[in-house]
């Protein structure tokens, strides 16, 4: 490892405080009154301590979850519920301690990958393997904390078992294991609501014991602040005392939700200026886990392949933190899949005294950052180390002497017992439906490679077959058949291979867990859309400097057989055209008046948060501040299907797909220049 002695600043310039909106208090100025008041309900401008019962496959000695509102104004008071003292520091001055995290981000449950060719991948056994022998070499006066950054569900077939409704519910996949795995704290990420608040609790009641944090989730009509999760939380381990953080981003989360209108999300700045003095002042360190990704405001990287919006990202959190507090404050990040700190510190990932970590996304790394503590000296004298430990991949295809060989899962690399007793359950539950053929795939057309390659450029041939699939099986929708249907680009995540098509592998293409939800909409209106979408595709000068297995983050929309159209390039994206619209065959000219219904995927009907269909500038490196069209306007009948079921059921009656039934590309998009 790579050593760096981390300072803090000497002078604080307040000439700018990122993205605004923030009351800031310094911590020299900060001092909470610690109060005693039996049977507490926390006022505005108090924390309630209240004692908690640690995993008990962890390593906490005392957990306490820090419990009122962060976003109503600066927390002054910390009240002790039952007249429990309140935690004073337990080290002596200039005593050290080692706190070591063992962190990971964006599992999107992950848990094992499972391929028939490669065998399984066991992601989340491996890193068990590694935490266990972490804590059994530990030092006397060393602690090891293993904590999620958010972003634990959304993206593997362990999804199906949260099912969609309570009724549906047999287990949360995620939270199961990591309570299983030692897990002591995860923080809330956008995905975790994608199914909807009410079974995220369902989830969290069943299988968590462990907390969850957020500070600037609130309102949701099912998971209640205080009750289901909380702001902060304060753990002693081996006489260190650590403060936890949770932020969740803004942009991305899916609010206004029909089940769940009131949750809302606030700006993690806001929530962490308010928090921080209060908990830095009974902690040694402040450990932030900050699903609100790298950077600030449009960022490029990790999963993004050009710059998306991520507002209040970990750039601004870290100068609002070292301002704020002296102690030692660690960010553990999220929500855009970066690899930092591989082998060692990045200067870069150095803002204001304050480090930013990520582990990329999916299981692929296990984060592991050593910070040595000196007692009540602040970041005046502590050292840290960061790096990243690679989750071996499996692949039994290759043989022992090929040079790829020593990267790879092998027998000894993962905790055995826990795939077997932890994970093995889980799988078999799903054995069923992971198995499960839901028909043939003839065509060629919807490989990967060639899915990959289309979905920004132009037309697709799964976007075609997948949108007219849900026309096709709109006739059995409440509402009656639609006229038209899309889906975004970043929604394609996979393709389908000729042969024998599993649940599985359809859920690979797509793992998010969109509704359908029927816009009504004019032919001026779908002009309109049309129009911002040419400005959204990428050009053939981007092509060559973009990545195109990364998400290009604009929202790029694909389109039913019904909409046909051209996309005339112009020199620029302020000048992109679309242009030769035919709506059923129809000019559009000659029915920009006449009214049409539209099926849209959830994320795209609201908002698209980091990709704007939400009025805000276009972002995913569209030049010109472009304004997009406000999707969230339309006027929607939300169906309560799900995009991805009636494609599965769509494929159950067809059997088998080929080139007949839509596999292909027709010409509904041509793009010229």
């Amino acid at each position: 490892m790579s050593n760096k002695d981390v300072h803090a600043r000497t002078s604080i310039s307040r000439r700018s405080l990122l993205l605004g909106g923030a009351a800031i208090a310094t911590s020299a100025a900060f001092s909470p009154m610690l109060t005693f008041r039996a049977n507490a309900t926390p006022m505005a401008g108090e924390l309630q301590l209240v004692p908690a019962t640690p995993n008990p496959n962890g390593i906490i000695d005392k957990l306490f979850l820090l419990k009122g509102d962060p976003l109503g104004g600066p927390i002054t008071t910390i009240v002790a519920e039952d007249g429990s003292p309140v935690p004073a520091p337990v080290l002596e001055e200039g005593e050290r301690r080692v706190l070591r995290v063992l962190h990971f981000n964006d599992m999107h449950n992950h848990i094992t990958d499972l391929h028939g060719k490669k065998g399984n991948t066991h992601r989340l056994a491996q890193m068990v393997k590694l935490v266990k022998d972490a804590r059994a070499n530990a030092a006397e006066n060393e602690a090891v904390l293993f904590v999620s950054a958010g972003d634990d569900h959304t993206g593997s077939i362990f999804d199906e078992l949260m099912g969609w409704t309570p009724e549906e519910f047999v287990a949360d996949a995620s939270y199961r294991a990591y309570s299983a795995a030692g897990v002591e704290i995860a923080a809330l990420g956008n995905h975790e609501f994608d199914r909807g608040a009410e079974l995220l609790k369902k989830g969290k009641d069943t299988d968590a014991t462990f907390p969850l944090l957020s500070a600037n989730v609130h309102s949701s009509g099912y998971m209640k602040r205080d009750e289901d999760y909380t702001a902060a939380a304060v753990a002693d381990i081996n006489g260190l005392r650590v403060g936890l953080i949770g932020l969740t981003t803004n942009i991305d989360t899916r609010v206004g939700q029909p089940n769940d209108p009131t949750l809302a999300v606030d700006r993690p700045v806001t929530a962490l200026s308010n928090l921080l003095p209060a908990v830095s002042e009974i902690s040694d360190v402040v450990v932030i886990l900050s699903h609100c990704g790298y950077g600030i405001g449009q960022h490029k990287s990790g999963k993004a392949a050009t710059a998306r919006d991520i507002g209040d990202g970990d750039f601004a959190i870290a100068k609002i933190a070292g301002e704020l507090s002296e102690k030692p404050i660690v960010i553990v990040g999220g929500h855009t899949h970066t690899k930092l700190n591989e082998t060692g510190i990045d200067e870069n990932n150095l803002k204001d005294g304050v480090l930013i970590t990520q582990a990329l996304a999916h299981g692929k790394f296990l984060g592991d950052i050593a910070i040595s503590i000196a007692a009540h000296q602040g970041r005046k004298d502590w050292y840290n180390s960061v790096l990243l430990h690679p989750i071996k991949a499996s692949d039994k295809r290759v043989a022992s002497d090929d040079p790829k060989y020593p990267s790879l899962q092998r027998q000894g690399d993962w905790d055995t017992e826990f795939e077997e007793t932890v994970v093995g359950p889980l799988l078999k539950q799903l054995d069923s439906k992971l198995a499960e053929t839901i028909g043939t795939v003839k065509a060629d057309t919807l490989g990967r490679e060639a899915t990959i390659a289309s979905r920004y450029i132009g037309e697709s041939a799964l976007g075609n077959f997948m949108n007219d699939a849900v026309v096709a099986r709109s006739e059995t929708f409440p509402g009656g058949k639609v006229d038209f249907a899309l889906f975004n680009a970043t929604g394609l995540s996979a393709g389908v291979e000729k042969g024998p098509l599993t649940f599985k592998a359809w859920y690979d293409v797509m793992p998010y867990a969109d509704a359908i939800h029927v816009a009504t909409v004019t032919g001026a209106q779908l002009r309109d859309i049309l129009n911002n979408n040419a400005v959204r595709l990428l050009r053939p000068e981007e092509v060559d400097g973009v990545d195109l297995n990364g998400f290009v983050s604009r929202g790029f929309l694909h389109f039913s057989s019904g909409i046909r159209y051209e996309i005339a390039l112009g020199a620029d994206a302020k000048s992109v055209k679309a242009v030769n619209i035919t709506l059923n065959g129809q000019p559009i000219e000659e029915v920009l008046d006449k009214t049409f219904t539209l099926a849209i995927n959830s994320y795209i009907a609201f908002g698209a948060y980091g990709e704007a269909w939400n009025g805000t500038p276009i972002s995913g490196g569209v030049a010109g501040n472009i304004p997009s069209f406000d999707l969230r306007k339309l006027d929607y009948n939300h169906t309560g299907l799900v995009y991805r079921n009636e494609v599965i059921a769509f494929i159950r009656d067809l059997k088998v797909i080929t080139k007949d039934d839509g596999a292909k590309l027709d010409g509904r998009l041509t793009v010229r220049a």
